[in-house]
């Protein structure tokens, strides 16, 4: 698939890499390893997993692994300084982007994304910043995480590069964005519009969303797999595992990819053995049935 408009060649499934700094590197190495064995060619970054740790490793990571640089696509993130502010400001960019460079030991990003919304955004400072990170080379394309269809428009207003990717947390459980949808012009929980629209605005322009947390059911309140909490959904989830001889969390991954948006999904596994586990998703496609039966089950409604 390709990432939004551009032609950056991507794999359904991305290997999160915000926890490698929790491994042995020799560990951390066979982890990126196997992603790629398995047909893993896009790694997921912020300049703020493990305060720049995590970059170091996989640059190091990279230099001693026979995957050669052009073979992969890496994404990072840059915007939070945590605990005191979000910075879309033209200087934070490009200092930020330099250190990502640096730290991955690498002369460019495949993909840069504004990590979550600043209110105090200046639009046109993005522009520039992002005019001189491709005229540089140090960036190819571009996207945002956790914005809205009006956020992103404002940008669009100022940018000549195109939005390529909105990275968004989406699960079976966790999916107003679905939700919103389906119960438009009810009195219900679900038709709460959260997201601004934010689905089918992606649908329109051509924006790939980045599912991250596939297995949480809030904002990393737990997990939902094999959650009492959640008896139900994970009941349908072993039938349909047991159907397809497959993993429950390649059930729970399998059900993102079937949504015609044509998402890919981000893993955050630092265990090569439910990696492989999660790509067996890559391999079955839930029925019209099956999906809604899932997204039933979770606690959602059908009108």
């Amino acid at each position: 698939m390709n990432l939004g408009s551009s032609n950056i060649n991507v794999s359904a499934i991305s290997l999160g890499c915000m926890r490698i700094n929790g491994l042995e590197e020799t560990q951390a190495q066979k982890l990126v390893e196997k992603a790629f064995d398995l047909g893993i060619n896009f790694f997921d970054h912020a300049d703020i997993y493990g305060k720049g740790e995590c970059e170091e490793i996989f640059g190091r990571i990279l230099k001693n692994s026979s995957i050669k640089r052009e073979d992969i696509i890496i994404q990072s993130k840059c915007g939070i300084v945590p605990g005191k502010m979000f910075d879309f400001s033209k200087e934070h960019i490009l200092n930020s982007v330099d250190g990502i460079l640096k730290r991955l030991d690498t002369d460019y990003l495949d993909v840069l994304l504004l990590h979550r919304p600043d209110t105090l955004v200046e639009p046109e400072e993005v522009s520039e910043a992002f005019d001189t990170l491709y005229k540089q080379g140090k960036v190819k394309a571009f996207g945002v995480s956790n914005q809205n269809s009006m956020q992103i428009e404002l940008l669009k207003k100022y940018l000549k590069q195109d939005i390529v990717a909105n990275q968004l947390q989406f699960s079976i459980p966790h999916s107003s964005m679905i939700s919103a949808g389906l119960e438009v012009n009810m009195a219900t929980d679900g038709a709460i519009n959260r997201d601004g629209s934010i689905l089918d605005y992606c649908r329109l322009n051509n924006i790939t969303i980045q599912a991250w947390s596939p297995f949480q059911y809030g904002f990393f309140e737990g997990v939902f797999l094999n959650s009492e909490k959640y008896k139900e959904l994970n009941e349908v989830i072993d039938d349909l595992a047991k159907k397809y001889n497959v993993s429950n969390m390649a059930i729970a991954t399998a059900w993102i990819l079937r949504h015609p948006a044509n998402m890919q999904v981000i893993v955050g596994t630092t265990n090569v053995d439910r990696l492989e586990a999660i790509c067996e998703a890559t391999n079955i496609t839930l029925t019209r049935e099956e999906w809604y039966k899932l997204y039933i089950s979770a606690g959602h409604i059908l009108p």
